[in-house]
C-alpha cells in the first residue's frame, strides 16, 4: 500500500495507517488538522507582567524617601501668603512642618518662652502689649486721623474740670456747715435741693431757646458754655466766704453748670459723628464715655491727693481752692479750645457754605472739612456776618432794606424762583458812608440745592461788587450784577456740587438757625 502524505482536498483522512511502519506526520499536517478541528480559532495573547511585589516595593521605597526629603525641607518654618488683620492685631499664617499657626506681625505676641530672651527685649515687648491693650480699650476701631489729638486735649480738659468740681463741692460743704456742730442739717438740705431745682429749670429754658444753635454754631456755643462752667466753679468757691448768701451763689453757679451740661450733651453726638468715618457712631460714643469716666477719676484722684498733702496745714487747706482754681481753669479752657480745633464737621451751615464757595470762586477748588475748620475756628468772633457785603439768610427787614430795589426785585419774581437777593443796610440808621450786606430770602419749599444756588449767586454778586467801588455805584448797577451772577450760577452749579461731594461734604441737608429758616411765599401759593 502506497501512502499518500499529501492528500487532495477531497481526501477526508489525513494520512494512511501502516501498522508495520509507523509514520510521523509533518508539521504542516498538524496545522491543517488543527484548523479543521477549530474553524474559528481564539487568539490567545500572552502578556508578561512584571513581578507585582518587586515593583510595589520599589515605588513605596521611592515615595517614602521623597516624603522624608520633603519633611526635612519643610521643618524650617515659612510664612504662607495669607495674613489676618482685625481691629487690634495683624497676624500671618505660618507652617512649621507639623502645625499651622497664626503669628502676630506686630511683635505683640507674648509667651513664657520669651522670658528666656534678654531682659530689655522682654520689657519692650510688655510695653508694646500694654500700649496696644490701652489703645483698644480707649480708642474706637475706625476713626478719622485727627481723633487722637482730640482725645489728648480732652484728657487735659476733663482732668482739670473734675478736679475743679471736687474743690468747689468741698467749699460748698464747708459753707453750709457740714462737719460743724452748729450746722442745721435740715436747712442745708433745703438749700441744696432749691439750688438744684432752679438750675434744672433754667437748663430746660436755655435748651429750648437755643436748640438750633447747637447745630449751626456748635463750636462757639460749646466753648462759651465751657467758660460759663469755669466761672460757675469760681462762684461756688466764694460760698464759704459769704455763707449768708449760700442759696443765691449756689443757685447762680448751678444754673451755669446746668447750661454747660445741656450744651455738652446736645453737641456730643455731632462731635462723635465727625470722627465716625465708618458709621460706627455707637462705638465712638461708647469709647467717649469710657474716656470721660477714666479722665474724671484721674481728676478726682488729683484733687484728693492735694487735700491729703495739705491736711496737716488748715490754713493751706482753706486757701488751696483759690490757689488751684486759676491753674485748673486755664488748663480746662485751653484743653477744650484745642480739642474743638480738631473737630472737623462735614455738615453744611451757612457760614461753612460761604467759606467753601468763596474759596472755590477765588482759588478754583473746594476746601476739605479740615481746611474749612481752620478758617472757621472756634467761632469766638461774634461779629461774623457784620463785615461789608456779607451774606445773610432771612427775611426782608423794612427798616434796613433799600425800598426801591427791594420792590423791583420782588416784582420781577416768578413761580420758578425759589429765592431772591436784595441789598440791606448793616445798621438801622442810614449814614453817609453806610455799609451794606446781601440778603438771601428763601421761598417756601426751597431745597438744599436751592440754598446752595442762592449762596453761590450771592457770592458771584459780591465778586462783581469789588469792581464797582463805592456803595452808591453798586446800588445803581445792582440789577445788572444780579443778572450776571445768575448766569454764572447756572453754568457752574453742577461742577461745584460734584466737587463738594468728592471732598466728603454732607450735601443732603443744610443746617440753618431759627432766623435763617424764615421763608416767603406767593399769595397764589
Amino acid at each position: 500500500m502506497q501512502s499518500n502524505l499529501y492528500p487532495s482536498t477531497h481526501t477526508r483522512s489525513c494520512f494512511s495507517w501502516n501498522p508495520d511502519k509507523p509514520q510521523i506526520p509533518s508539521p504542516k499536517i498538524f496545522e491543517q488538522q488543527r484548523l479543521l478541528n477549530n474553524p474559528t480559532p481564539k487568539l490567545k495573547t500572552s502578556i508578561n507582567y512584571p513581578s507585582v511585589s518587586n515593583s510595589l516595593k520599589t515605588s513605596l521605597n521611592f515615595g517614602e524617601e521623597k516624603l522624608n526629603k520633603q519633611e526635612e525641607e519643610t521643618r524650617v518654618p515659612f510664612y504662607l501668603p495669607i495674613s489676618i488683620r482685625n481691629s487690634d492685631s495683624h497676624s500671618r499664617y505660618i507652617w512649621d512642618g507639623k502645625d499651622l499657626k497664626l503669628v502676630s506681625l506686630e511683635g505683640n505676641a507674648f509667651s513664657i518662652s520669651d522670658f528666656d530672651s534678654s531682659f530689655e527685649d522682654t520689657v519692650q515687648k510688655l510695653v508694646r502689649i500694654c500700649i496696644s491693650a490701652i489703645r483698644n480699650f480707649f480708642l474706637p476701631r475706625e476713626v478719622s486721623r485727627n481723633y487722637l489729638e482730640y482725645v489728648k486735649w480732652k484728657f487735659v480738659h476733663r482732668v482739670s474740670s473734675s478736679a475743679l468740681q471736687v474743690l468747689a463741692t468741698q467749699a460748698m460743704l464747708r459753707a453750709i456747715g457740714i462737719g460743724n456742730s452748729r450746722s442745721l442739717p435740715l436747712a442745708a438740705a433745703l438749700n441744696w435741693v432749691l439750688k438744684d431745682g432752679l438750675g434744672r429749670l433754667c437748663r430746660c429754658i436755655y435748651t429750648a431757646s437755643l436748640a438750633s444753635s447747637f447745630d449751626t454754631n456748635l463750636k462757639r456755643v460749646r466753648f462759651c458754655t465751657s467758660v460759663l462752667f469755669s466761672l460757675s466753679i469760681g462762684v461756688e468757691l466764694l460760698t464759704p466766704v459769704f455763707p449768708q448768701y449760700f442759696l443765691m451763689l449756689a443757685s447762680i453757679a448751678n444754673i451755669a453748670k446746668q447750661i454747660s451740661l445741656a450744651c455738652y450733651l446736645a453737641t456730643s453726638t455731632a462731635v462723635h459723628r465727625s470722627f465716625a468715618i465708618a458709621d460706627n457712631l455707637g462705638e465712638v460714643s461708647a469709647k467717649g464715655q469710657i474716656q470721660t469716666v477714666c479722665f474724671d477719676n484721674l481728676g478726682l484722684t488729683l484733687a484728693a491727693t492735694l487735700n491729703i498733702l495739705s491736711a496737716n496745714n488748715p490754713r493751706l487747706q482753706a486757701g488751696l481752692p483759690f490757689v488751684m482754681y486759676p491753674i485748673f481753669s486755664v488748663l480746662d479752657l485751653f484743653g477744650i479750645y484745642q480739642g474743638l480745633k480738631h473737630v472737623h464737621l462735614q455738615t453744611l451751615t451757612k457760614d461753612r457754605l460761604d467759606i467753601i464757595i468763596s474759596t472755590w470762586i477765588q482759588q478754583g477748588f473746594v476746601p476739605s472739612p479740615e481746611e474749612v475748620s481752620k478758617q472757621e475756628g472756634v467761632g469766638l468772633s461774634w461779629s461774623r456776618g457784620r463785615e461789608p457785603w456779607s451774606i445773610r439768610i432771612g427775611c426782608l427787614n423794612p427798616r434796613r432794606c433799600t425800598a426801591k430795589l427791594s420792590v423791583m426785585t420782588m416784582q420781577s419774581l416768578n413761580s420758578e424762583d425759589f429765592y431772591f437777593l436784595s441789598p440791606e443796610s448793616l445798621s438801622s440808621d442810614f449814614k453817609r458812608n453806610q455799609e451794606y450786606g446781601i440778603l438771601l430770602c428763601l421761598r417756601e419749599g426751597a431745597g438744599t440745592l436751592d440754598v446752595i444756588r442762592g449762596i453761590l449767586h450771592a457770592s458771584y454778586v459780591r465778586k462783581g461788587i469789588e469792581a464797582c467801588g463805592s456803595s452808591s455805584a453798586v446800588l445803581k448797577q445792582w440789577l445788572n450784577l444780579v443778572e450776571d451772577g445768575k448766569r454764572l450760577t447756572e453754568q457752574n452749579l453742577g461742577l461745584l456740587y460734584e466737587q463738594m461731594l468728592s471732598m466728603g461734604w454732607a450735601c443732603k441737608n443744610i443746617l440753618l438757625s431759627t432766623q435763617e429758616q424764615a421763608r416767603y411765599s406767593f399769595i397764589a401759593d
